[in-house]
């Protein structure tokens, strides 16, 4: 059974960081694409960013690039996400999501119907 658990959320005052992990086990995702996607409270669920679990590529919303960071250690089957400068518009509910996609090309990697596993999600709140 395959199982995606996200740790790290909480409340963190803007210009802050918070680091998220995602363990992922049930199966080998070497083949796969992982991602982190994010929902506020009345809104729709938005890409944040990616990685090809096999090459390491990475991929990034625009309004996330040059202040997060994600990566993947093989070794522990964990993905993680670190954000830096934190505002108050990444409050969201944070989702780790898994996608049967390795290639090289951009694809649909920001789209989350392309997802077919998800963790339950971990909430982040940035004050001002």
């Amino acid at each position: 059974q395959v199982q995606l658990v996200e740790s790290g959320g909480g409340l963190v005052q803007a210009g802050g960081s918070l680091r998220l992990s995602c363990l992922a086990s049930g199966r080998t995702f070497s083949s796969y694409t992982m991602g982190w996607f994010r929902q506020a409270s009345g809104k729709e669920r938005e890409f944040v960013a990616a990685i090809r679990w096999s090459s390491g590529r990475t991929f990034y919303a625009d309004s996330v690039k040059g202040r997060f960071t994600i990566s993947r250690d093989n070794a522990k089957n964990t993905m993680v996400l670190q954000m830096n400068s934190l505002k108050p518009e990444d409050t969201a509910n944070y989702y780790c999501a898994a996608a049967p996609y390795s290639g090289e090309g951009i694809w649909n990697t920001g789209q989350p119907s392309k997802y077919n596993y998800w963790g339950q999600g971990t909430q982040v709140t940035v004050s001002s």
